[in-house]
C-alpha cells in the first residue's frame, strides 16, 4: 500500500506533500535531515496523510495536492478546529 502525506515543519510552517509506503518512517528520515529538500526547515510533523491503492495513484494524488486547487483542499483539512467560543 502507498500514501500520499503532508509534512508540516514546525519552524516555519511549510507544508512538504509526498508519498511513501510507510509515512512514519519518511517523516523520521525528514526529521533526521536525510533529504535534502527539507533538511533547513527540520522538525516536521505529519499532518495529513490518504492511503492509495498503488504508487500510480499515490503519484496522481501528490501532483494534485500540489496543484492550487489540491492546496486549497489541504488548508481545510490541515486548519485547525477554531472553538464556538470567540
Amino acid at each position: 500500500m502507498w500514501y500520499i502525506y503532508v509534512a508540516q515543519s514546525l519552524k516555519d510552517g511549510y507544508f512538504y506533500t509526498g508519498i511513501s509506503e510507510d509515512p512514519n518512517k519518511r517523516l523520521g528520515q525528514h526529521n533526521s535531515g536525510m533529504t535534502r529538500s527539507t533538511k533547513s526547515r527540520r522538525p516536521f510533523k505529519l499532518v495529513y496523510q490518504e492511503e492509495c491503492e498503488n504508487r500510480i495513484k499515490a503519484r496522481e494524488k501528490e501532483k494534485y495536492f500540489k496543484s492550487g486547487i489540491g492546496r486549497e483542499f489541504l488548508k481545510q483539512k490541515t486548519r485547525p478546529h477554531n472553538s464556538m467560543a470567540e
